[in-house]
């Protein structure tokens, strides 16, 4: 054990914190959850508009159109700030201005993004004659051309600037005038560049690279089973090196999360039915079915060091409840600890593999709807699972099962582990008596 410990500590962790901590990963990581607060009010009028209460609805329904804009113009154009958040976390990691560089990739993703714009005719009662852009091609399915063009964007404009090719203005011009000044040269470079590659030589960077991602997209977070399994573990697998799991896979995984719910919350738009939806492993599914209390679903792990006949256990679990009931679990993770624990991981990572399975077997049975809206991760997991599957109690009812269920898988492990600490905090009690019987003795 020792032996594989030490590999751990030395050859896989040091690579693991590498990839984690590497500029771009970093940068996608912060640009796409910036966008998390959008989703989130999107997902709200998204609920609003499906409340399960006749009478509520009758009154909404006159509405329902204007109700559907603010869900347009957050998740329907998700890609899109994307690109600006991506950019500009990147542009800051190498000490340029971010705002230019945002603004720069925003429009590079726009020109690739959007197919050529057509003067349209006006059709009476239907359209007025002008220029119109799709805005569905700035949706969570460019989520891969925003990454990539956001990254291009600030590289071109790093290398205009580290080779010293731009306008500079005199001392004494205020930065803000100044910048943009200096963002000319790469801009138009930018500008052209991609130009070029979608409307002079046709070449659909988003179709591309969708295309070539969608078949692991839909084995890490579509209907696959074997990918939901994957996921789960390779996230508790790396909290239990010491590394943030999400933190690692979240550039790999985030984009076709976002890219799942997006889709579900599209289609529950479209029909009303969060049984008839294309996706089962979002991440609101792993939130609310599988991390109850956070990853590795400590909450139970927490409600059993409430009750532990170990002094440190006991308290542990009195500081971590609270932050455990809106699935908030580094306390318990570092604390206990779980990390680098033999004992505890393998509840940690065997219980959501379990818990994972039951869920997705009840969801293709039909027994709970899908996700189809996106809350805030800090919501107890009952009261979420509700929410997001529309209103349905058997969601709820499931939550409250997989916890149960994870409180008797975690039980024996936990009395090992108890046990353990007791011996612990004997042999430390016998030492302070030994300690104090010395310190008598001496002055006698």
């Amino acid at each position: 054990m020792n032996g594989f410990v030490g590999v751990i500590e030395h050859k896989i962790m040091p690579f693991a914190n590498k990839m984690g901590n590497q500029r771009h990963m970093v940068a996608i990581r912060k640009g796409i959850i910036a966008t998390m607060p959008l989703t989130i009010v999107g997902s709200f009028f998204t609920i609003l508009l499906n409340i399960p209460v006749e009478s509520i609805a009758a009154v909404i329904e006159p509405y329902r159109e204007v109700l559907d804009v603010p869900f347009r113009y957050t998740v329907g154009i998700l890609a899109l700030y994307a690109t600006f958040g991506i950019a500009s976390s990147l542009a800051r990691s190498y000490k340029l201005d971010s705002l230019t560089a945002g603004i720069l990739a925003t429009m590079a993703f726009l020109v690739t993004a959007a197919p050529p714009l057509r003067v349209m005719e006006s059709v009476e009662g239907v359209i007025d004659a002008g220029r119109y852009m799709n805005i569905a091609n700035l949706g969570s399915g460019s989520l891969f051309g925003s990454i990539v063009t956001a990254i291009v964007s600030v590289e071109i404009y790093r290398f205009f600037i580290v080779k010293n090719i731009t306008i500079k203005m005199p001392d004494g011009v205020p930065p803000e005038v100044s910048n943009s000044f200096i963002a000319l040269i790469p801009g138009a470079a930018i500008l052209i560049l991609f130009w070029v590659i979608r409307h002079m030589l046709g070449f659909d960077l988003n179709g591309f690279l969708s295309n070539l991602l969608m078949p692991l997209k839909g084995i890490l977070a579509g209907n696959s089973l074997f990918g939901g399994l994957l996921t789960v573990f390779l996230i508790c697998f790396f909290w239990v090196l010491g590394i943030h799991g999400p933190a690692i896979m979240g550039p790999v995984i985030r984009p076709f999360w976002d890219m799942s719910i997006a889709e579900n919350m599209e289609a529950f738009q479209a029909s009303g039915n969060a049984h008839n939806l294309p996706n089962i492993f979002t991440e609101q599914f792993l939130q609310w079915f599988i991390w109850i209390g956070g990853a590795g679903t400590t909450l139970a792990l927490v409600v059993l060091f409430l009750f532990s006949k170990s002094k440190y256990l006991k308290k542990l679990g009195q500081l971590s409840i609270l932050p455990g009931l809106f699935n908030i679990n580094e306390p318990v993770i570092f604390g206990a600890p779980i990390v680098m624990n033999p004992i505890l991981a393998i509840p940690f990572i065997g219980a959501p593999l379990i818990t994972t399975t039951i869920s997705y077997f009840a969801t293709v049975s039909g027994l709970v709807p899908r996700m189809a809206a996106r809350l805030g991760f800090a919501m107890p997991s009952p009261i979420a699972a509700w929410m997001s599957t529309d209103w349905s109690i058997m969601a709820a009812i499931l939550v409250i099962f997989n916890f149960v269920l994870t409180l008797a898988i975690y039980y024996p492990f936990f009395k090992v582990f108890e046990k353990q600490q007791l011996q612990k905090e004997a042999d430390e009690l016998a030492r302070e008596e030994a300690a104090k019987t010395a310190v008598v003795a001496e002055a006698k």
